[in-house]
């Protein structure tokens, strides 16, 4: 929840001057300003995305947007299961499944969030936590539906605290949610792009992109400032290309 018009502008402006090759650049940004930056963004390869989605078809349902709506004003991604909707707004797994599930069936490309807080991760239950978030959509969905979202781990207890996991840690989640994915179909598990998002920045995102199962970053604050977002996807790219 964050910008104003002149602000939002300023930064699809320097971004996209700035655009960098050879990766996938999104950006989600808030509700009232997706149509304005679906315009600013024309021309450029930076694709559009919305943070939220309601499951439900249009309706009685005031403030809610659903899937058609988004793709109306020209998304192409959305998120679904962001750790401040669960933790903020009381998201069910459930209601996280069938979000991801009305993306597919409008052709927007979910982006899964899962993460466990910091409670969970000192009692052990991190993979618990994670797995059980993965596996309510791979139920909802089928392997095949995960193949055609993205998963994004997100520790709760790294999000805009500037304490990220260790590019081990991080690692070790990934490489244990991509060995879930593989039980249903390895090759749908080995073309699944896994986000890492928990305070990315400029200085910390390199090393993070050189672990075999990270394959990109779901980016915050650092997002919010166009240098060090170019800085992160410009680390993105030189992981590419080695």
């Amino acid at each position: 929840m964050n910008g104003a018009k002149d602000r939002i502008s300023d930064l699809v402006t320097m971004l996209v001057a700035g655009e960098v090759g050879n990766i996938d650049m999104l950006v989600f940004p808030p509700f009232v300003f997706l149509e304005q930056v679906s315009r600013e963004l024309s021309g450029s390869n930076i694709r559009l995305g919305a943070q939220n989605v309601d499951w439900r078809e249009q309706g009685p349902l005031t403030g809610e947007i659903d899937a058609s709506m988004l793709k109306d004003v020209g998304c192409e991604y959305c998120l679904t299961g962001h750790s401040e909707r669960r933790q903020l707004f009381a998201e069910t797994d459930d209601q996280v499944a069938s979000k991801f599930k009305a993306c597919l069936e409008h052709d927007l490309t979910p982006v899964l969030c899962v993460g466990e807080t910091l409670k969970q991760r000192q009692a052990g239950q991190t993979m618990e936590v994670v797995i059980r978030q993965v596996r309510a959509v791979a139920e909802a969905v089928g392997s095949a539906g995960i193949g055609q979202g993205i998963v994004a781990y997100e520790p709760v207890w790294a999000i805009g605290t500037g304490e990220s996991a260790s590019p081990d840690q991080a690692e070790e989640v990934h490489g244990q949610i991509r060995q879930m994915l593989k039980q249903d179909d390895p090759a749908m598990a080995e073309n699944t792009r896994i986000l890492y998002g928990g305070s990315v920045n400029r200085n910390n995102a390199a090393e993070l992109f050189r672990m075999e199962d990270i394959d990109g970053a779901l980016v915050g604050g650092a997002s919010l400032i166009s240098e060090d977002f170019l800085t992160i996807c410009e680390a993105a790219r030189r992981r590419m290309d080695d």
